[in-house]
């Protein structure tokens, strides 16, 4: 009998077509890597399992730093395995080539990615042909936009063909070999020019992160060079007989010049408002007044940029956190519909699924929002409109609504964004709110002051949110909209009791939030405020919905901006970039616009209206173009706009002005005249110096520890750098010094720390230890007047694998043995990071790493000892190859001669442990054989990892499914509280 396969882009995807499938499939067997039946096998990747390179004649591996090998444009792509998930492959592959499976069903997650994911396995599956053909299978598309059991159910009897899929196909392709060419061939070319006097320094560059950067560095440019303005508004207090009200002067003949900054309400002189101020002061007025009612429709439904902004304004949320909640809704919860959208409309045949979406809130526990969606019932707002379900407005997914399924123990994170997503989901089916909107003109003398008005009448929609929604409409101050206003009789004159000038200064624009941002993102950096209007720009948008969270979070990794609070703020490594690339004229990767051209023509080949050919052959012209720029760039330097230095020459006295490249002297008179010759390059080891550490460095004469310097190698590393004389030059030089203080020894210069308080007594002999440079010292290991000759061995770095180890710890290290656990060590093999306790080995004589206890049937792995010193990048890159392993909890000691000899006694066979009857709960997920609890734990264990059912984002935690539910008690449950739950389910066994 012939079978289908069905390729999931994650397990639980595929647990989830699995029992969506058997009520009319029939039972499935569970083998190792995937579930089957008479009629399907389901197995499934683990996102990405394939990735693209150039064929090994077409790419080069050593100097690939340089311009001699490039541009590297391949005619094809060649196919490799993701390191991590080589067996995972393995097992897929196997899958598909089995003589009995005939069909295949691509059931990744609807979309350019899944697509992608799905199509390089088949490929690679079928012998990596460069035709992109794989094994010739006949292949369908499940698409799904909902994760619960009848939409799965519906989706198998709506499978999509492969033609329906080729221009989806071609965009995934094309935007992956497109991010290829330009990602690779411009961080080569990039890195090569930065890296032309010496030394290594990385550039990355990026089809869509480098247009995204550029809208950032714009923004601060405007911010830094903005010049704020005075200006003035009178602002007036009127008398009526009713009562009191405000007003605001302002100009009736006012028209819209080419200064953005000015406004009918606004006076650039102090004279004038205090002039207009005194003539108007207890003067009669005459009122003439204008209300009309208006309504506010609630906004859209949310796509995945909107949610991503929205989070973020009312929670902070960054992006990615976003992202990774609505994915957690979606698949593990079954909570909210498909998140990676762009849609904010509802397919035309929706309307039922709509109301039985009320229905489901209308009877859920939520008690805060049943009542809105019982009166949404009765009221019968949910109705047919263009407004929400359009099916023009519909792309691959609609908008992201609740599913029918209510969910159970949401974190709290979880729980505020499907609160977001409900309430959005029911306020755009409620009537509008309803204002009565008053502008009131109050005229004295020949001046006028405007008030206005807005009062809430009906607040339809508005309800859902409550106080939330109400403040935005409460009493202004000033005159401004939102206060309610005193009547005012017809024909009756009111004194102005007041008036007084108000000096303000103007403001430069904010700098982007991750909110911001997505909107400038969404529409390639044009000031879009309206969002119908926005909507029908993000087909020219800068990346897609599903990539920009990672988009923004990749240049905060690359140190090309930091997040302080909710601003982004570009770095002095963004700066030099952007230099760059607009004094080489590579317009592509600089305007946000022409970038999302490209978007733009992607999302036309989804629809098949342009060939893949047309516009790879573009992106190869770019490509080409930006590296022969680079490569062909013969000036001294890069025009730009750069600082000088308020910290003098240290060798001359003279100015130190930025260019390109470095810091250099320019003389007393500032115009190179009589330069002295000093200089220091701006990004040593690859890292660039922000402006004030610059300055800083010429004052003091050193700063740091600094981190993220690179090695030649590629290395990371921690250092202090100093200006130091050179004496064979004349002149000062910049110079690394890595914290190992033996200056000091070998000089016999003596240290001082009277001056510090100390941080406990030393492991090794009890003296005092003290902060010296990078380490944390023993008094006695360094030379002192006290003692000249250093007699211990003590001493730590202050910065471990890029992880800093604060005062507080160090003390702490020293009063009990052991920090807290610290969760920023970066391995220098792996480069992951890790968490672990610094820990004093007396055994070793030095700190070591001790990582947290874990269940394990496994003896513990020995430890290696923390770095203690900051070496140098040779010395560090050497020994993290040496040591950069997880580590376990001890150092063994030495064992003697004599140990090693004699022979270990005999140990006693163990006694088996008695089997237990599990309870029927049990039972039901490891069988009803007695075992006892060490077998039950291990059968358990089994059962968990075979199903996915570790939490993705803690390892620790697992996730109760159908089976395991009963088992629990609860939701979820810690590795550490299995061992004992399984107890009491086999007759309380100790």
């Amino acid at each position: 009998m012939t079978k289908t396969l069905v390729i999931a882009e994650k397990p639980s995807v595929a647990q989830d077509i699995v029992r969506a499938l058997t009520p009319v499939a029939g039972k499935f067997d569970k083998h190792e890597d995937h579930f089957e039946n008479d009629r399907y096998v389901v197995t499934s990747a683990v996102g990405h399992l394939v990735e693209i390179q150039a064929p090994e004649e077409f790419d080069v591996k050593r100097g690939k730093w340089s311009f001699a090998h490039l541009p590297v444009i391949p005619p094809y792509f060649d196919l490799k395995p993701v390191d991590k998930t080589k067996s995972r492959l393995s097992a897929v592959v196997r899958q598909a080539k089995r003589k009995d499976v005939t069909e295949l069903i691509n059931a990744c997650d609807a979309g350019r990615e899944g697509e992608l994911i799905f199509r390089l396995i088949e490929q690679y599956a079928g012998g990596s042909k460069p035709d992109g053909k794989g094994l010739g299978k006949p292949v369908k598309r499940l698409w799904l936009q909902s994760m619960t059991p009848q939409a799965i159910r519906d989706g198998f009897e709506s499978l999509r063909s492969e033609q329906q899929m080729q221009g989806l196909a071609h965009a995934a392709r094309s935007r992956s070999e497109a991010d290829w060419l330009v990602g690779i061939n411009g961080t080569r070319a990039m890195t090569a020019f930065n890296s032309r006097d010496g030394g290594f320094f990385l550039t990355t560059v990026g089809r869509v992160q480098t247009p995204t950067l550029s809208l950032v560095v714009e923004r601060e440019e405007k911010i830094r060079k903005f010049v704020s303005r005075d200006y003035w508004e009178v602002h007036a207090g009127f008398h009526a007989e009713a009562g009191e009200y405000l007003g605001k002067w302002f100009n009736p003949q006012w028209k819209k010049s080419e200064d953005p900054e000015a406004k009918a309400d606004r006076l650039w002189n102090h004279a004038d408002a205090l002039a207009i101020a005194e003539a108007v002061r207890g003067k009669a007025a005459s009122v003439t007044e204008e209300s009309k009612p208006t309504s506010q429709a609630s906004p859209l439904l949310f796509d995945l940029t909107s949610l991503q902004r929205e989070a973020n304004g009312k929670f902070g949320f960054s992006a990615k956190t976003t992202l990774a909640l609505a994915q957690s809704l979606y698949e593990r919860h079954k909570a909210l519909t498909y998140p990676r959208t762009d849609s904010r409309a509802l397919p035309e045949d929706y309307l039922p699924v709509a109301r039985d979406t009320f229905g489901m809130l209308a009877t859920s526990g939520m008690g805060h929002l049943a009542p809105f969606a019982r009166q949404a019932l009765d009221g019968n707002y949910v109705k047919p409109t263009k407004r929400i379900f359009d099916n023009s407005k519909v792309s691959d997914h609609f908008a992201i609504i609740p599913t029918l399924q209510a969910p159970s123990g949401l974190s709290e994170a979880e729980q505020k964004l499907y609160d977001l997503v409900v309430r959005r989901f029911m306020a755009v089916f409620f009537p509008s709110a309803e204002y009565m909107v008053t502008t009131r003109v109050s005229q004295v003398l020949n001046h006028s002051f405007k008030t206005e008005g807005k009062v809430l009448v009906r607040p339809g929609w508005l309800a859902i949110y409550g106080k939330e929604a109400a403040d935005e409409v409460e009493g202004a101050k000033d005159g401004d909209k939102g206060q309610n206003l005193v009547p005012v009789k017809p024909g009756e004159m009111v004194r102005t009791e007041y008036a007084e000038p108000k000096g303000l200064k103007t403001k430069p624009p904010a700098r982007y939030s991750e909110a911001t941002l997505l909107g400038a993102m969404e529409s390639a950096g044009k000031q879009i405020d309206d969002e119908e209007l926005r909507s029908a720009m993000q087909e020219k948008g800068l990346g897609t919905p599903a990539t920009r969270a990672a988009i923004i979070e990749g240049l905060l990794t690359e140190k090309y901006m930091l997040r302080e609070g909710r601003e982004l703020i570009p770095t002095a490594k963004a700066f030099q970039l952007m230099t760059l690339l607009r004094g080489l004229e590579v317009e592509e990767l600089c305007r946000a616009d022409l970038t999302g051209d490209w978007e733009f023509k992607l999302s036309q080949m989804e629809k098949g209206l342009l060939s893949r050919e047309a516009f790879m052959a573009d992106i190869a012209k770019m490509t080409e173009r930006m590296v022969k720029k680079a490569k062909e760039y013969d000036r001294d330097t890069i025009p730009g706009d750069y600082a000088t230095l308020s910290a003098p020459c240290p060798n001359c006295g003279g100015v130190v002005k930025e260019n390109y490249r470095r810091y250099a002297c320019v003389g007393k008179a500032g115009d190179g005249s009589d330069a002295c010759g000093f200089s220091f390059g701006k990004s040593p080891a690859g890292r660039t110096f922000e402006t004030a550490e610059a300055d800083r460095l010429l004052r003091d004469k050193k700063i740091g520890p600094l981190e993220g310097f690179r090695s030649k190698a590629g290395w990371p590393f921690t250092a202090e750098v100093g200006i130091v004389y050179d004496d064979e030059a004349h002149n000062y030089k910049l110079e690394f010094d890595f914290g190992d203080d033996k200056n000091a020894e070998e000089s016999g210069e003596l240290v001082d720390f009277s001056d510090q308080e100390s941080l406990g007594a030393c492991p090794v002999c009890g003296a005092p230890v003290y902060e010296h440079g990078s380490n944390y010292v023993c008094s006695k290991a360094v030379p002192t007047a006290a003692q000249p000759t250093p007699s211990c061995t003590f001493k730590s770095g202050k910065i471990i694998l890029q992880q800093p180890v604060e005062r507080a710890q160090m003390s702490k290290l020293l009063a009990t043995g052991k920090t807290d656990l610290l969760d920023k060590f970066v391995s220098m093999r792996t480069r992951r990071a890790f968490k672990a306790f610094l820990a004093w080995d007396k055994e070793a004589g030095k700190v070591n790493f001790e990582f947290e206890q874990r269940d394990s049937k496994f003896p513990p792995r020995k430890t290696f000892a923390a770095k203690t010193g900051a070496a140098g990048a040779a010395k560090t890159a050497a020994a993290a190859k040496k040591t950069a392993k997880p580590a376990a909890k001890t150092t063994a000691a030495p064992k003697s001669a004599a140990a090693k000899k004699a022979p270990a006694a005999p140990k006693a066979p163990r006694k088996p442990a008695a089997g237990k009857a599990p309870s029927a709960a049990l039972a039901a997920v490891i069988g009803p054989e007695p075992v006892s609890r060490p077998e039950a734990v291990k059968k358990m264990w089994d059962y968990i990892k075979a199903n996915g059912l570790q939490d993705a984002t803690n390892k620790r935690a697992i996730n109760a499914d159908a089976k395991l539910r009963p088992v629990f008690g609860k939701d979820q449950v810690t590795m550490f509280e299995l061992a004992g739950i399984l107890g009491k389910h086999l007759g309380g066994e100790a």
